[in-house]
């Protein structure tokens, strides 16, 4: 939506939300129907415009007046319509009523009569003798006019009548973010809130408005839920009101209490306090956000107290970043806060409906390789005459163990910034050996930032941890604030086994950058690492769902599962890697060890036997990799016919009880077995390997008479 005004309704909500929301449309409301009957400031909203005091109060069972002076200041005020129905102002628009009353004046309804009727909003000064008003107002006048976009209201004119100035601008009509809000209470609930993907994609809106006058040198100050209406399928704002240009230190500063950036009265507005109002308004419109203008009027409520905050902690490190009380820890720039929350939103949505929302980063490439897929590819020996296990199966390892230098090796790598003077020769580096790659960045034709973070990277997937430290060390010295130092600061402390200090360093950058993946994926692998498996499982988890493109989190989430003994969650996790992945082999080959590997024969059942037969039936795989496969099956199957006292000779079987196309009795599973390690040993490199293989055929041979 906010890339143009869009030719179709189909288009712009493709925009909303970058194309995964659907918000429901506002209807268009007639103009005429918005006018007020009764036009008049409520009691409570009177405030002297000059020192803040309340003003025009009732006393003493009377009515408070619509005009007079303050009691604190002697300022006078007026809350009384100027303009009224028929009147005609800048000898072209015909006022029809008010529509509403805001800070810096009343809101008027107006026919254009030398542009086709078409209809328009007066804005006027709430305040008539307040200089700043008057000033507030002659700066729309200036610059505001030349605002062009389709999330932001168009200011077409401004004429003066009488002694007051008024703003000509195009009507809107639709209902604010506040109203809509409100609606929802009514029907669900005083507690209700917008659904979070819906609030998000308003959000985004916001910020393309936000940042297109940040381009132009313009600061909003004031954005808050009143200030943003959706008319059908579009958001804009509506009130410039608090506009001024960034370099503007005179002009009056206006706010609101609640979403109002605490610098302001010190430092004055910024990018960063603009962005403060849009994280406090998300917060409003997603949560019962209670003592937001008095107990939390700078800070979000503990996250404990918040179910969606739990929830969500991708949404809540974004509202904390965009909230906090340092500008410099804050998002810089609105597209930045545009980019994160995007990515929050895939994992919002995917989270809420178990979809994947996969996209490319722009911060970080691919997973270097998919970590955990190295599986054992021959059972171990199980006894003279293939009894179960060493001794019983129950420490036989499940899925290969996972080096740490393996995991940090495959984390995403940042993406090289096309600005360096090396990156055309990085560009061609792809692919090589980890030790060809080193020898070819020590000789790099120049030297640069992106070709020591290449070359830290690579010393911490060979292991040599002290040469990378120096190496970061010297690039935060030269580059305090690039982020990408401590991203392999905390690879390397990963490599090196330094779990605490990887989970405290990717943890900070999960809060620099909350919508990324990344930093998740590194989180989830730290604290496998450091045994906390329920932590570990979350993080797998939220990255599986929302972006499988990240294998590396099925395979990691398997494990972690099968460490607390979920053996069904972790052949779930297996089985959701797509058929179209190049892991799906190696997944569906996982499976089936997890399925027979590390279970005494009691925990074993005919129908997991089978079905670990049949998944391995349907791979196409090599003959030596197959049968590899299918010796640990029918060894489990050979373990769990012993300790269940089967038969010893063929006889009846029940259909479903083949296994391979073995039958499961024991002589058959052992002529089977021997046939295979048979097989296998003239298929082995090396008089080791397939003196190992003759022996376990030996073993394994079914006994006879003679």
């Amino acid at each position: 939506m906010s890339g143009g005004t869009g030719s179709s309704a189909s288009a712009r909500r493709g925009m909303l939300g970058a194309g995964w929301v659907e918000v429901p449309p506002v209807p268009y409301r007639d103009p005429a129907s918005a006018i007020m009957e009764k036009p008049e400031v409520p009691e409570k909203r009177r405030f002297c415009s000059r020192c803040g005091e309340p003003v025009g109060r009732s006393r003493d069972g009377r009515p408070g007046r619509t005009e007079g002076f303050c009691r604190a200041c002697g300022h006078p005020f007026s809350f009384t319509p100027k303009l009224r129905p028929g009147e005609l102002i800048g000898g072209q628009y015909e006022v029809l009523g008010c529509l509403a009353h805001g800070g810096l004046g009343w809101i008027y309804l107006a026919r254009d009569h030398n542009v086709s009727g078409r209809w328009v909003v007066l804005k006027g000064l709430l305040d008539t003798g307040d200089a700043d008003s008057l000033a507030a107002a002659t700066a729309e006048r200036a610059f505001l006019a030349e605002v062009e976009h389709p999330n932001i209201v168009k200011i077409y004119n401004f004429v003066r009548h009488g002694d007051s100035g008024y703003i000509v601008m195009e009507y809107v009509g639709g209902r604010s973010l506040k109203d809509i809000l409100l609606a929802r209470r009514r029907e669900l609930g005083e507690h209700a809130s917008l659904p979070l993907g819906q609030v998000i994609a308003y959000g985004l809106e916001v910020l393309r408005a936000l940042g297109y006058l940040h381009g132009v040198g313009l600061l909003y100050c004031d954005f808050k839920p009143d200030n943003a209406i959706q008319s059908e399928e579009q958001l804009k704002l509506i009130d410039l009101g608090g506009v001024r240009r960034a370099f503007d230190v005179n002009s009056p500063i206006f706010g609101t209490p609640g979403y109002q950036a605490p610098e302001i009265a010190d430092a004055g507005p910024s990018v960063s306090s603009d962005l403060y109002t849009v994280g406090r308004a998300l917060a409003v419109l997603s949560f019962p956000f209670r003592g937001y203008t008095g107990r939390h009027l700078r800070s979000l409520p503990p996250r404990d107290e918040v179910p969606l905050l739990v929830r969500h902690e991708s949404y809540y490190r974004l509202l904390r970043r965009a909230t906090h009380m340092d500008p410099a820890r804050r998002f810089q720039s609105a597209a930045e806060m545009a980019e994160q929350l995007t990515g929050v939103l895939r994992e919002v949505l995917s989270a809420d409906d178990g979809r994947p929302r996969s996209a490319p980063s722009t911060l970080f490439g691919p997973e270097q390789h998919t970590a955990g897929t190295e599986i054992i590819s021959l059972p171990r020996m199980r006894g003279a005459r293939g009894a179960a296990g060493s001794p019983n199966g129950a420490q036989a390892p499940v899925l290969a163990p996972l080096a740490p230098v393996t995991a940090a090796a495959a984390l995403p790598a940042p993406l090289v910034e096309s600005g360096d003077p090396a990156a055309g020769f990085l560009a061609g580096l792809t692919g090589r050996d980890p030790h060809e790659l080193a020898a070819a960045l020590a000789a790099a034709p120049m030297p640069s930032l992106e070709v020591s973070l290449a070359l830290a990277r690579v010393r911490i997937e060979l292991g040599a941890l002290d040469e990378a430290g120096r190496l970061l060390d010297d690039i935060a010295a030269r580059h305090p604030d690039d982020w990408r130092a401590d991203w392999y600061r905390g690879a390397a402390a990963l490599a090196g086994h330094r779990f605490a200090d990887a989970i405290a360093i990717f943890d900070d950058l999960y809060d620099l950058m909350p919508g990324e993946t990344a930093p998740k994926l590194a989180l989830a692998f730290c604290h496998e690492y450091a045994g906390d498996t329920v932590q570990a499982a979350r993080y797998y988890e939220t990255v599986w769902r929302t972006d499988p493109t990240y294998v590396s989190a099925a395979f990691g989430l398997a494990r972690v599962r099968l460490a607390v003994r979920d053996r069904k969650g972790a052949l779930e996790a297996l089985d959701s890697v797509p058929r179209i992945s190049s892991n799906y082999i190696n997944a569906q080959l996982a499976c089936v060890v997890a399925t027979v590997r590390g279970r005494t024969p009691g925990e074993l059942t005919a129908a997991a036997l089978t079905e670990a037969g049949r998944r391995l039936e349907n791979l196409r795989l090599d003959t030596e990799r197959y049968n590899s496969f299918a010796a640990e099956v029918l060894e489990a199957g050979l373990a769990w016919v012993r300790a269940s006292s089967r038969p010893l000779v063929p006889g009846p079987r029940h259909p479903g009880e083949d296994l391979l196309g073995t039958p499961l009795t024991e002589p058959a599973l052992r002529r089977r077995l021997e046939e295979i390690y048979r097989l296998l040993a003239k298929l082995a490199d090396g008089y080791d390997a397939r003196h190992d293989l003759v022996r376990r055929a030996n073993a394994v041979r079914p006994r006879t008479l003679f």
